[in-house]
């Protein structure tokens, strides 16, 4: 399947309408395909882009960052550079899974109930609840698991609510 992809991508000769097959095939990387899934990647980046500002306001030294990984950008870069160079380069994965993700996968009405459902259960606990826990760490002194909880049932009730993950719409 990504080979496919690839081979649309970068097509061995540059001519007027191989540019434009170029150009459409990076939407896959770049655009969700329908406005559901669009929700669930705005959704998910709430949660990324509240932890990357909280820090951002409250984190006076890299040595205050529980998270290795992003103290070592913010020692090497300072920390409004490296904390943002550290979500980019963390976060960009996430947002070419679900833009191609959007793109590829096509599921029958029944099975894509349950497979959306439980892959905002992933989302909430893996991503929203982690960054959650981090944003909330600098204001809240509950312990991590809680915190982690309390993010990731904020995130499925949001789901619930802006995403519906139990009507998917695959006719956009």
């Amino acid at each position: 399947m990504l080979q496919i992809i690839f081979n649309n991508c970068w097509p061995e000769k540059s001519r007027g309408k191989e540019n434009v097959k170029i150009l459409s095939s990076l939407k896959y990387f770049l655009f969700p395909r329908n406005n559901h899934w669009l929700k669930r990647t705005f959704l998910v980046f709430a949660f990324i882009f509240f932890d990357y500002f909280i820090t951002l306001i409250f984190c006076q030294a890299p040595h205050e960052e529980a998270n290795l990984y992003a103290r070592g950008f913010m020692v090497s870069f300072g920390i409004p550079l490296g904390l943002t160079l550290f979500v980019l380069a963390a976060n960009m994965p996430i947002y070419m899974t679900l833009s191609l993700d959007s793109h590829i996968i096509r599921l029958p009405s029944k099975i894509a109930v349950v497979t959306e459902f439980l892959v905002d259960i992933i989302f909430a606990w893996f991503i929203a609840g982690l960054h959650f826990s981090g944003g909330t760490s600098w204001l809240w002194s509950a312990p991590q698991l809680t915190r982690q909880t309390a993010g990731m049932l904020l995130y499925l009730a949001m789901a619930f609510i802006l995403v519906k993950p139990h009507q998917p719409h695959y006719n956009d």
